[in-house]
């Protein structure tokens, strides 16, 4: 099975399909904005799609899904599945409309926006100490910045302060030995 999200008018979101030189591969195609919003209404694991379907009205459709969300009676769930629904409603909505119908802070306690959060924090650590290391040494190895990229926030933050001390890449080969 094939889910399109967002509404295209490319032939491989009609193609049912693929076909090589060795393999054939025939596989059911969704597009989700031919479904009927009723199916993914009725059932909180479908919420996050919801916004994605078929509607005259978006805009009421996306309240809709706010007021389904709203009551789930289990606070981690309606908090993960408001996160995911906000996520994919991105896909058609700007931000402020779905502001509108999504209290934020429901959102930001998501566990999955916790996570993107979190791997944004991570990419914005590990470019800065990047590039400070690059300004102070040169080009780093590949491998180096491969070790880097494996640390964990906390120790980005460690070899953040660290660096300062370092005047020597070999300095941060043996910071690296350490973890």
């Amino acid at each position: 099975m094939v889910i399109f999200l967002q509404e295209t008018s490319n032939e491989i979101a009609f193609t049912e399909e693929f076909v090589d030189e060795t393999t054939i591969h025939r596989y059911q195609v969704t597009r989700l904005w031919e479904q009927d919003p009723a199916f993914f209404l009725d059932n909180p694991a479908l919420l996050p799609l919801a916004p994605l379907t078929q509607t005259d009205s978006p805009q009421a459709l996306l309240a809709q899904v706010a007021q389904r969300v709203a009551r789930i009676p289990d606070r981690d769930e309606r908090q993960n599945i408001a996160g995911c629904t906000e996520i994919l409603a991105g896909l058609r909505f700007e931000k402020d409309i779905i502001r509108q119908f999504f209290r934020e802070d429901i959102m930001q306690e998501s566990v999955i926006y916790q996570d993107i959060l979190l791997q944004g924090n991570k990419q914005g650590e590990e470019r800065v100490i990047l590039r400070l290391l690059n300004r102070r040494f040169g080009e780093i190895d590949s491998s180096l910045i491969s070790r880097i990229r494996g640390l964990s926030i906390e120790q980005l933050e460690n070899l953040a302060e660290a660096l300062l001390d370092f005047s020597e890449l070999s300095d941060l080969v043996a910071w690296l030995e350490q973890k």
